[in-house]
């Protein structure tokens, strides 16, 4: 991975994440932890990766402080923890309360596989927590076994139905469909989150492994998922200007008022519209899912930087940003970390 050096930085102006193309980042999403308890085919090999070693991960103070820097300084109001496995972070539910602390206050989710939510739902809401999105790929056992590799699903289940009672709503699930694996399984998902309440989001897989083994030829496409839920249910586009730069397309099922959303990153990409910026659980700003570059704050942090240096750094790091992420070009990279040491 190349990390971008001060002397590559150009100077920036304004006071928000702005790129040379008009964007604006508002949405940061902050990896907690590359650490993952389950072994999803789509993400990582059956052994595991090699873990970042805890001195390189940012301290509990340091996540902190970084966010702070993103709300106070920046112009960032939502915040989406994520990991690897966010929940396997110790200091997350006083990150939390510290986080929704700040003022102004932004709004504070959570992207979970849902493992250990049963236990510490309660604890988050009350730290302030606002909502969570909990992967669940497919509602059969048997086929959560070999889409994880772990026995699980009943502790995901159990974590969907305690994020509702505890009030982080609406609960959102995110599914990817696999060839060969959970492929016709969008109107069981469907059915499962309408009897439930949840708010379902479809994902195309992206090149994110880290085996780097992502096959466009064999992904479930949107317009795939679509005929399956129009087979079973009637879907019509819901109100175009609710999405804004959301990721996700949203349709009423059968008049509404529930929704189904799909996120077509590599069929339908929605580059022009992004305003997210990552910072990886080590510390480094990433201008996009997919940036083949990244942006060390963490060595600046640690040397005694104040906060307007660090919000500076940020600003020029965006400055960069590619027009789009470049899946559909022939001449497409992926990105030498993987979606677990990234952070969704």
């Amino acid at each position: 991975m190349t990390v971008i050096q001060d002397t590559q930085l150009q100077d920036t102006q304004g006071t928000g994440l702005a790129d040379n193309y008009g964007r604006v980042a508002t949405d940061l999403r902050v990896s907690l932890t590359d650490r993952c308890n389950l072994r999803c085919t789509y993400c990582m090999p059956e052994e595991g990766l090699d873990w970042l070693a805890k001195p390189e991960l940012l301290t509990d103070d340091e996540v902190v402080r970084l966010v702070t820097v993103a709300v106070t300084q920046l112009g960032v109001h939502e915040i989406r923890f994520t990991g690897g496995e966010p929940l396997l972070r110790r200091g997350l539910v006083d990150i939390v309360a510290r986080t929704t602390a700040l003022a102004p206050r932004p709004e504070v989710s959570l992207t979970t596989n849902g493992i250990g939510l049963a236990r510490q739902a309660q604890a988050l809401k009350d730290a302030g927590l606002d909502r969570v999105n909990v992967s669940l790929d497919t509602v059969d056992p048997d086929t959560f076994k070999r889409l994880t590799r772990r026995d699980r699903m009943k502790d995901v289940l159990a974590g969907l139905t305690a994020a509702q009672e505890a009030g982080l709503t609406p609960v959102k699930v995110n599914a990817v469909l696999m060839r060969g694996l959970n492929e016709a399984e969008a109107p069981q998902l469907l059915e499962f989150c309408l009897e439930h309440g949840y708010e379902l989001r479809f994902i195309e897989q992206m090149p994110l492994d880290a085996q780097h083994g992502w096959d466009r030829a064999t992904m479930v496409t949107a317009d795939e998922i679509l005929a399956q839920l129009t087979d079973r249910f009637h879907l019509t586009p819901d109100d175009a200007s609710k999405r804004g730069s959301a990721p996700a397309e949203s349709f009423l099922v059968d008049g509404g008022p529930q929704t189904v959303g799909i996120i077509a990153s590599v069929t339908r990409p929605f580059c022009g519209d992004c305003d997210r910026v990552r910072l990886t659980a080590d510390g480094q700003v990433r201008d996009c899912l997919f940036a083949r570059t990244e942006s060390d704050l963490r060595t600046a942090l640690r040397a005694g930087a104040d906060d307007a240096e660090l919000a500076d750094r940020w600003r020029r790091a965006m400055r960069g940003k590619l027009p789009g992420h470049g899946i559909n070009d022939p001449s497409f990279l992926q990105p030498s970390r993987p979606m677990s040491a990234i952070g969704g």
